[in-house]
């Protein structure tokens, strides 16, 4: 372990205050860290103090003797205004621009994230991932391979656990493997050791302040490596591609096309990962390496061989090709993502409530549609302003029977209308309502009637043989806290019918 530099920030850190802006699932351990290293802590949350999920940290942090000042409610910034603080841990989801952290700034403290600090501090090697779509089977895809090769791996970032507070324990020779959006990356001035960036397309543009800003935070987690580092990047994507003129160590490109991999007679200094003639292959200086067949990933569709071949590329060097097989064979996918949950009457109910953009649910249909599987889509959710052209097209080819429900179930009719070009089906609109959220018991019945009746519906309209699939083409946050949430309920009715 680098015991230098993280006892130097805990001798730096000890008796300093900071203010840490939400007490979400990654924030807490960050609190209890900090704590532990002798710091004053202010913990700021815009949640009111007979919030349940304020009340139920409050008797954690009881419990476990961490030392918290509190400031919530509608003025929870309020103490960026009234005092001086030496370091200010912000949500991802705020923006660096509010004025309450600008003036926190201004007279002397660290702006940073949990995340942040946690890549400077770690002493292993950081693999990280990033990308519109893709980044959590890519991210599982690495882990695996990491641990097939005998590696004690921490998984981390937008899955598996905050990882912090689990520093002292990593080693030089372990391997912390994260995912990190666009929200994480935005304004962070570290670098991941091994990079992946899986694709850009439109997203999030709810919060960014445009898609140029959305590009440039993703080339945060490996604008700042040394010429030690390195970055796989996505040849057929031309904004990934381009992302190559500012890289400053290694770079690698994937692709299903070779020649997507190498443009304008690039020259072969750079390592390449395609296909050809249904093979994997890595070609090095010239020289390539026969990797596995594309018949031996076990999970369906063109985008998770491209999953696979991104992950090939940044464990390259780390394990060996039989790692690889042993992992395409055995890995069976990742929860909420065309994930089957059990079969009724010889129909098939799937739950991909990750495909939280149009982007995803494309892929889910193409992938289907490879498959030769058909059937009732149930889909729905809340709008990122995402570019929705050919969704219609993709739905239209694995099924003729959808319901919608959800606040963005219009941009859906519209494009399928749009882009049918004569092909009949049957649409099935249920009526959504902006207040009606599944976390507040008030309205809990309503949202659970209304995906019982969408269920229900559903397997009214299937035939032996079908499938029905929920890919919602939008995130949760019209109806449930994250999209896992949104799944999970949905399994729990499948497993009830």
């Amino acid at each position: 372990m680098d015991y230098i530099k993280l006892i130097r920030f805990k001798d730096y850190a000890k008796g300093k205050k900071a203010a840490v802006i939400g007490v979400g699932i990654s924030n807490r351990p960050l609190i209890k860290w900090l704590n532990a290293i002798g710091m004053e802590i202010v913990a700021c949350d815009r949640l009111e103090e007979n919030d349940p999920a304020i009340k139920a940290v409050k008797e954690e942090f009881k419990s476990e003797n961490i030392r918290v000042r509190w400031s919530l409610g509608e003025n929870y910034l309020e103490p960026l205004h009234n005092e001086k603080f030496s370091f200010v841990f912000k949500t991802p989801k705020m923006r660096v621009e509010t004025p309450e952290l600008q003036e926190a700034v201004s007279k002397g403290a660290v702006l940073t994230s949990e995340m942040e600090l946690f890549i400077d501090l770690c002493p292993a090697t950081v693999f990280g991932i990033t990308g519109s779509d893709g980044k959590t089977t890519t991210t599982t895809l690495v882990s695996e391979m990491l641990k097939k090769a005998g590696y004690k791996v921490w998984l981390g970032g937008n899955i598996g656990t905050p990882l912090l507070d689990k520093v002292d324990e990593m080693t030089e020779e372990d391997m912390v493997v994260l995912e990190l959006s666009s929200f994480q990356l935005l304004n962070m001035k570290q670098s991941v050791d091994v990079a992946i960036v899986t694709n850009v397309t439109p997203n999030h543009l709810d919060f960014h302040k445009d898609y140029d800003e959305y590009i440039s935070s993703k080339t945060n987690i490996f604008r700042y490596q040394s010429a030690t580092g390195k970055v796989v990047l996505n040849g057929k994507c031309d904004i990934t591609y381009d992302m190559r003129k500012i890289a400053g160590g290694r770079i690698s490109y994937f692709a299903l096309d070779r020649d997507n991999t190498v443009r304008a007679g690039e020259d072969a200094i750079n390592h390449r990962i395609y296909t050809a003639d249904g093979r994997i292959v890595y070609e090095k200086d010239g020289d390539i390496t026969d990797i596995m067949a594309e018949d031996d990933i076990f999970i369906p569709g063109k985008h998770n061989v491209e999953n696979f071949l991104a992950a090939i590329g940044a464990v390259h060097g780390f394990v060996s090709v039989d790692d690889i097989v042993s992992v395409a064979k055995e890995f069976k996918g990742v929860a909420h993502r065309i994930e089957f949950i059990r079969e009724i009457d010889g129909v098939k109910y799937y739950n991909s409530s990750i495909d939280t953009s149009p982007n995803r649910t494309i892929n889910t249909m193409n992938a289907l549609a490879g498959r030769n599987m058909h059937g009732v889509l149930i889909a729905g959710g809340a709008d990122k302003k995402c570019n929705y052209e050919g969704l219609g097209d993709a739905i239209l080819s694995v099924s003729d029977r959808i319901i919608l429900y959800g606040s963005n179930a219009d941009l859906v009719e519209d494009i399928i209308k749009k882009e049918a070009a004569g092909r009949k089906y049957q649409l099935i609109k249920l009526p959504s309502r902006d207040g009606d959220v599944y976390e507040f018991e008030e309205t809990r019945q309503a949202v659970l009637d209304s995906y019982k009746d969408a269920l229900n519906k559903a397997r009214e309209l299937a035939h032996e043989g079908d499938i029905v699939i929920m890919s919602p083409v939008g995130t949760s946050y019209d109806h449930f806290r994250h999209f896992e949430h949104r799944g999970d309920m949905f399994k729990e009715l499948v497993n009830k019918l």
